[in-house]
């Protein structure tokens, strides 16, 4: 009896041994940006580790297909470029497009003068010239479209263009300036042509634009730089009957037109309007939105509102950047601090005063890619790559904060936080990924997780906390123990 006994204790030792072993490691590789100073460093993967923080990997649950992520083409950024030396002008590039950098998929620029450009300027510019006949691009040739044909050279993959304009020239409107106003009535047919030959530019020019917002800010900028003004049914009727239809007749119907361009909190209006019908919806690609409601608030709910209400049409945050602030230099601790204030702590609303408190920049970054990508954003834009130490140049001295400081005077480049933080999302996740499902054990650990077309898989996991904390990875019948830092974010790359 006591030897039968021995027997079944050493064959259930070998079975556990054997159960044991049966789970077999992922094959991940794991980068971490933190504040105690890595910055998309390798970390290793722990021998052995406990079970009671999970994140497992649902590759079954499949959500939207990612058109990609990247950074703005200004004509602020461009200039400072041409100011910086050679050497530097391309290691800024390559830290965007390379193949070691960032790998930008997905860019915007501005269709005539923003804020973010050194003068107002518009390609049409003698008044009434309705069939655009004067119509020229000549201001971009100095700065903008070699900036572009730059990262074109750069890119392995190449990137896709979204141009949005902030006004028409103001002979268009009925206000006759740069500032507020509406597009007249008698110019929509010749501001719908404008589109079209501002596409024909860039492409003898060898870019190629992917896609079009139709206005940016239609609500208004509070009268303070470059905009002009429609209302959800103004904007939905001149796409249409003009803007569509003109593009169409023109050869250009692949290029995407996305509606709105401002922020989430008004976004189920703009939507209810633009696919009320098959008639409205019929030119519009998608929807562009911003992210200046909230220094927090993703507005998780007006997000899904918009995909249920189109859901096989685009979904992109096409801006986004630390506003109402100097940027500071070589000072990496306060990207991670919560001292920032946006344009909302001053100058908000009483009632919506909660909405801007004051905020750690690269958190607000971390978040927000993380809950947009969450509720079916496909696209993720950030403003201007580059900014000097004043953030600028801005002729309204709108200043704000950029992922690459220069100071061209003394030929320096400042590459803060925020560079790395957008890098562990645009670099990992590629255009064609499909977002999937995953379980998280842990509530104050972010995460978010999808697919390339190569099969791996990339898992973006954010830990605010001031804790550092070890989590298990699991993926079908693989696992791997993990470490993140306080105060940190990481990407695992999976093979499987």
């Amino acid at each position: 009896m006591i030897r039968f006994n021995k027997y079944v204790i050493l064959f259930f030792m070998i079975a556990m041994q054997s159960a044991c072993t049966s789970v077999k490691p992922l094959n991940v590789a794991v980068f971490e940006t933190s504040a105690m100073g890595n910055k998309l460093h390798p970390i290793e993967v722990l021998p052995e580790g406990n079970d009671s923080v999970t994140i497992k990997l649902l590759p079954e649950e499949k959500f939207q297909t990612i058109t990609g992520m990247g950074g703005s083409f200004t004509e602020s950024s461009a200039s400072l470029l041409n100011k910086l030396s050679k050497d530097n002008r391309k290691k800024i590039l390559e830290a965007y497009f390379g193949e070691s950098g960032a790998r930008y998929s997905l860019t915007r620029t501005h269709i005539n003068s923003s804020d973010f450009s050194l003068s107002n300027y518009s390609y049409a510019s003698i008044a009434g010239d309705k069939k655009l006949k004067n119509f020229s691009i000549e201001e971009d040739r100095d700065d903008i479209i070699p900036m572009i044909k730059d990262a074109m050279a750069i890119s392995k993959d190449g990137f896709k263009i979204l141009s949005s304009p902030w006004t028409a020239p103001p002979w268009m409107k009925d206000n006759n300036k740069w500032v507020g106003g509406k597009l007249l009535p008698e110019y929509y047919d010749t501001w719908a042509l404008f589109f079209s030959k501002y596409i024909d530019a860039y492409k003898a020019e060898g870019i190629d634009i992917w896609g079009i917002t139709v206005e940016n800010e239609p609500m208004g900028n509070g009268n303070n730089w470059e905009s002009m003004h429609y209302t959800p049914e103004e904007m939905t009727l001149f796409v249409q009957n003009h803007l569509g239809p003109k593009l169409e007749a023109d050869g250009k119907a692949a290029v995407k037109i996305l509606g709105y361009d401002q922020n989430r909190e008004h976004l189920k209006q703009w939507v209810d309007v633009m696919y009320e019908n098959e008639k409205t919806s019929k030119y519009f690609h998608g929807t562009a939105i911003h992210w200046y409601a909230s220094t927090f608030e993703v507005f998780p709910e007006a997000l899904q509102y918009a995909h249920d209400k189109a859901p096989g049409k685009y979904l992109i945050q096409s801006e986004a950047c630390v506003d109402s602030e100097i940027p500071k230099w070589q000072d990496d601790a306060w990207y991670w601090s919560k001292e920032a204030t946006d344009w909302g702590w001053d100058w908000a609303p009483e009632e919506d005063k909660h909405f801007h408190p004051k905020y750690a920049p690269v958190n607000r970054y971390a978040a927000d890619i993380i809950g947009c990508l969450n509720n079916w954003v496909d696209g993720w834009i950030d403003w201007n790559m580059v900014l000097d130490r004043q953030g600028g140049p801005n002729w309204f001295k709108n200043w704000c904060v950029a992922p690459v400081i220069v100071d061209p005077e003394k030929d320096e480049v400042y590459f803060t936080p925020l560079y790395y933080t957008l890098s562990h999302f645009s670099r990992f996740i590629r255009p064609g990924a499909t977002r999937i499902g995953f379980e998280n054990t842990d509530k104050d650990l972010m995460v978010t997780a999808a697919q390339n077309q190569d099969g791996t898989i990339a898992v973006v996991v954010f830990n605010a906390t001031e804790n550092e904390k070890q989590f298990k990875v699991v993926l079908d019948n693989k696992s791997s123990y993990l470490k993140i830092s306080k105060n940190a974010i990481q990407t695992l790359l999976i093979n499987k």
